[in-house]
């Protein structure tokens, strides 16, 4: 993992397209700000978490099983 220290205002860019900008610091809490192209998926990781998790469930229901078993 890279760490990083910024301050308000200050941003980093990752992968050329995308910017990460702290908007706002008060108490624990950061702000950020997240400019990419609208091609970029961006989620809060416990959301993303949770669509990981739905997808496996989707992936083990017995639909997913007996089309498995009818393509080979």
């Amino acid at each position: 993992m890279l760490a990083l220290s910024r301050k308000k205002g200050e941003a980093i860019i990752v992968n050329n397209n995308v910017e990460i900008t702290v908007i706002e610091v008060k108490g624990d809490q950061v702000k950020l700000g997240i400019s990419a192209p609208k091609s970029v998926p961006i989620y809060r990781k416990e959301v993303y978490e949770q669509i990981q998790e739905a997808n496996k469930e989707a992936m083990n229901s017995t639909g997913v099983e007996a089309l498995k078993n009818l393509l080979g």
